[in-house]
């Protein structure tokens, strides 16, 4: 438990670090569009539902992650997720440490992401249009 809060604040401090250095002049427009934002998870076409909002991003591709209580309904244990984090390949992982994955997406055909690992619920994610 102390080697997660360890590595939660060294995940923090380098990012505000990072953060720091870069300043808001410096994103470009490809940053722009990764920018923090709310998002609709569902399983299986509408079975289950709930909202996740991506935050502030702490690292290179790691932003902080908001779940909803009511998500365990959805997947459960993806509740104890506090970390978003984007791969150079688009992909996208939800996890608890910032590393290992609760969940990971690949862009889906359209706008949104859909899960492949754990194979089942199939799990859709998109921007929340609220």
């Amino acid at each position: 438990m102390k080697a997660l809060a360890a590595l939660i604040a060294v995940v923090a401090l380098f990012g505000s670090v990072q953060l720091f250095h870069s300043g808001a002049e410096g994103r470009t427009a490809d940053e722009s569009a990764q920018s923090p934002g709310d998002y609709r998870l569902v399983a299986n076409g509408d079975e289950a539902s709930c909202a996740v909002k991506r935050g502030t991003e702490v690292a290179h591709g790691l932003s902080l992650l908001t779940v909803t209580a009511n998500c365990h309904r959805v997947l459960p244990g993806i509740e104890r997720a506090k970390f978003w984090r984007e791969q150079d390949d688009g992909t996208v992982t939800f996890s608890a440490n910032g590393i290992d994955p609760i969940v990971t997406f690949g862009v889906a055909d359209g706008d949104g992401y859909e899960s492949y690992a754990p194979a089942l619920p199939l799990l859709s994610l998109a921007a929340s249009s609220d």
